[in-house]
């Protein structure tokens, strides 16, 4: 009787594997009776490599460890050994290996089951036969009868099943022929994601059914040849070649066509067309037929870089019957980087690029799309150049604007900015004259504004602006103080002559502003949370002299709104072309709820108030002084008491007429995965008064049915129905101003959905549009894709299906 040796030794893959057979064999025949290796205590258990872990002490669950390794080293130095098991194993030293019952053979990230395996060692081949199961690195395989070669695994599979680890694509198929490791092509087989049941009337909600499919796990790609496509039985798309993902990575191929109906252009067929030219750039063609207006060449071109990335979209669309037969084309450029000069002394430049541009004033109605710029009247081209070197910051900007005109909404069009020059040196708590602590800086901004005369009443102008700012805080615990003293000066120069026929205007205004706070905190304990509860008072003086301002043009100015952000500053204006006057004290106060183990904020409450004590009398053109002693109110409210329900409320209150002048409350309830309503009420007095509802919510759960979670990215599940939307409802008009509303269904394998969407394009037009979309999980996505729309509508929708991880190999360990 032969022992195994327990004797550290080194022999080949092969010959090693051949001594664990022949022990193995010696203790059967030994005691007369089948035995399964790993059962005897007289065989040493196999040493773990790299690919296995040592055996848990709780043999029903898996536990973390180092030694698990997701790829399994590749070379002759990690080349793994080879183990069997078997009831009863039988051969010649060097030459075969037979074994009987539960038959078991691995190598590395291989594992093969059978009724019985013969392995022949000097080619390293084997045959098995009978309820043969082998799993490749996750990848699972079952059939009858299987030829394999160990080392290249190249051989056959007869009447295979097949599961694919990476999207957990399965099918079946009369043969599998085994190319490599990577490759294999299945004979007269299909292919789907759904997931197989043991029941004998299972069939998949969608198949590709074809006379070959070669899978590339390398690529990450398939192709069928001969392919249908089927959905519920019923053919949907035909061709001599499909070809397809395994995984996420792109690849070059025709795209799923799209179907859509537009109010406003019709029935929509469009054949997209993706090029995957290189790692890091790739694009889109995408042609359309629209019933109404004829064919639309669009595309786009994406690019990807460690120092810079960009999109470059654009369409084309010859002799629009809707409009005269016109040409109509669109672009939109957005590039974001840096630019390496090759100079050392200069370094990098950050570069970022906007360029939008259409052919008329119309695009903006006759071609609606929600996730574009191109749906906005006013189009920028801009472009800006940056450097930073130490203290030192500098830009170069070139702004122009395209005005897309109504007649019924006419719009005055901002100026252009070509250039715009600025340059800034700033410190930190430097020393000034041996004193320490100070913040100070020096900023300047040359802009030359124009735009076209005939559409504006100002003249064009050279502006010149220089800020000079000095401050010293301090910050101690308990109490802040920070004076600050401002000095701002600006010349403009005129293509034409003001009202009191001058061609250049210049002024200089200072600035004194004192900050100051004071922070409390002490242990609080409310509905039997504890907490640390904060009070924050805050009071901001700032004193800047009257300077008369009434004819001087206004390029880029406006009035700060009256919020939170805005009542701590200096300026009632933002731009450059008004400062305005002030004597003025804010007074506010802060108190806050934090979790004393994270300081995670759970509630806050504030208020504000400014005290004036002379009128301001800089306003913006058409405006009035400011004469009112006492400001309105704001009071602000964030509760996030659970994290399952936020509440935010601002509330702008006019102590003289006793009401609120704005107010804004929002809610938002945010259980689990899938489950999200969001509601907000905007109120202006005389202006505007909205409800704005968004959505996304399981309408199973409408009946009791809330099915399991599988978490993000998953799903619940099949069989669930989602409602999506958000709908804007304007009191006054007793309209909806606009509306998003859809149903998406999942269906594990496959997804529906269909999403309704208006959008009001003027005061009397508007564009109504439905959307459909077939989602083969794992394959494709059929139709018009309205998850952009979805996402940037509504507040927190996830997508019923994104892969968060790949997944691992152990999870289909056998």
């Amino acid at each position: 009787m032969h022992r195994a040796s327990s004797s550290p030794f080194l022999l080949s893959p092969v010959s090693r594997a051949v001594f664990c057979l022949a022990s193995v064999a010696a203790l059967g025949m030994g005691f007369g009776a089948p035995v399964r290796a790993q059962d005897n205590p007289l065989v040493a258990p196999p040493v773990p490599s790299q690919a296995q872990a040592p055996a848990p002490e709780d043999k029903g669950a898996l536990k973390m460890s180092p030694m698990l390794a997701e790829k399994v080293p590749e070379g002759d130095a990690n080349t793994p050994p080879t183990f069997v098991f078997g009831d009863r194993v039988s051969g010649r030293p060097d030459l075969e290996t037979v074994i009987d019952g539960n038959a078991e053979l691995r190598r590395g990230g291989t594992a093969i089951h059978a009724d019985r395996i013969e392995f022949y060692q000097p080619t390293d081949t084997f045959n098995a036969r009978g309820n043969v199961r082998i799993n490749s690195t996750g990848n699972q395989f079952r059939g009858p009868e299987l030829q394999l070669k160990l080392d290249t695994f190249e051989g056959y599979f007869t009447e295979p099943s097949y599961r694919f680890l990476s999207n957990g694509g399965n099918g079946a198929a009369g043969r599998i022929d085994f190319v490599s490791d990577k490759i294999l092509v299945a004979r007269n087989a299909n292919y789907t994601t759904c997931e197989r049941n043991d029941e004998a009337t299972w069939a998949p909600a969608w198949v590709i059914t074809g006379t070959s499919f070669k899978f590339d796990q390398e690529a990450e790609t398939g192709e069928a040849k001969g392919a249908v496509l089927r959905f519920k039985g019923v053919p949907i798309l035909a061709a001599p070649s499909i070809s397809f993902p395994l995984s996420d990575k792109r690849k070059s191929g025709l795209l799923p066509p799209t179907f859509s109906v537009d109010s406003t252009s019709g029935v929509m067929v469009g054949q997209p067309y993706y090029l995957n030219l290189a790692p890091n750039y790739d694009a889109t063609l995408s042609p359309t037929i629209m019933s109404k207006r004829g064919i639309d060449l669009g595309g786009e071109f994406r690019y990807l870089d460690p120092a810079y990335k960009g999109r470059l979209r654009a369409s084309f669309m010859p002799s629009d019957k809707l409009r005269n037969n016109e040409n109509r084309w669109s672009y939109a450029f957005e590039h974001l980087g840096t630019l390496n000069t090759g100079l050392p002394a200069i370094g990098n430049i950050g570069l970022n690029l906007n360029l939008n541009r259409v052919s008329d004033n119309n695009y903006w109605t006759d071609f609606p799309r929600s996730s574009t710029v191109l749906t906005q009247r006013l189009l920028t081209s801009d472009a800006i150049a940056t450097w930073s070197r130490g203290y030192f910051s500098s830009t170069v900007r070139a702004l122009k604007w395209q005005t897309l005109q109504d007649p019924l909404s006419p719009i005055v069009p901002p100026y252009d900015r070509l250039p715009q020059v600025t340059a800034a040196y700033t410190r930190v708590n430097a020393p000034i004259a041996g004193l320490k602590g100070f913040d100070w800086s020096i900023s300047s901004d040359f802009t030359r504004f124009s735009a076209d005369r005939t559409l504006t009443l100002q003249p064009n102008s050279d502006r010149a602006v220089a800020l000079a700012q000095i401050s010293r805080p301090w910050i101690l615990p308990g109490w802040y103080i920070t004076p600050k003293l401002q000095l701002h000066a600006t010349s403009y120069r005129f293509d034409a002559p003001l009202a009191n026929g001058s061609l250049s205007a210049s002024r200089v205004v200072p600035t004194f502003s004192l900050d100051s706070g004071l922070q409390y905190e002490r242990k609080a304990s409310f509905f039997g949370r504890d907490f640390t509860q904060t009070l924050e008072p805050r009071a901001f003086y700032v004193r800047t002299p009257y300077r008369d301002q009434s004819l001087l043009p206004n390029y880029d100015s406006g009035l700060n709104d009256f919020n939170f952000a805005t009542v701590f500053t200096e300026n009632a204006f933002v731009g450059n072309d008004r400062i305005s006057d002030a004597n003025l004290l804010t007074l506010g106060v802060t108190s806050r709820l934090l979790t004393p183990d994270t300081g995670a904020e759970v509630v806050r409450f504030g208020v504000a108030q400014r005290l004036r004590f002379s009128d301001q009398n800089v306003t913006l053109p058409g405006g009035l002084p400011v004469t009112d002693r006492i400001s309105d109110i704001l009071f602000g409210t964030t509760i996030n008491w659970v994290p399952q329900w936020s509440f935010d409320s601002t509330v702008q209150y006019n102590p003289k007429s006793k009401q609120s002048e704005r107010s804004s409350i929002g809610m938002r309830y945010n259980p689990g995965n899938y489950r999200v309503i969001s509601a907000a009420l905007r109120r202006q007095i005389n202006v505007s008064n909205s409800v704005d509802v968004g959505w996304q919510w399981p309408i199973n759960d409408l009946w009791g049915d809330k099915g399991k979670d599988l978490g993000p990215g998953r799903g619940q599940g099949g069989g669930r129905y989602y409602s999506v939307g958000r709908l804007n409802y304007s009191v006054p008009d007793k309209k909806l101003v606009d509306a998003i509303v859809g149903v998406e269904y999942d269906g594990c394998c496959w997804i529906g959905r269909v999403v309704l969407q208006r959008t009001q394009n003027s005061t009397v037009a508007s564009n109504t549009r439905i959307l459909f979309q077939l989602e083969l999980v794992g394959f494709s996505r059929l139709g018009v894709n309205p998850l952009d729309t979805l996402k940037q509508n509504i507040p927190r929708y996830q997508y019923l299906r994104d892969q968060v991880t790949s997944p691992s190999r152990f999870t289909n360990y056998d």
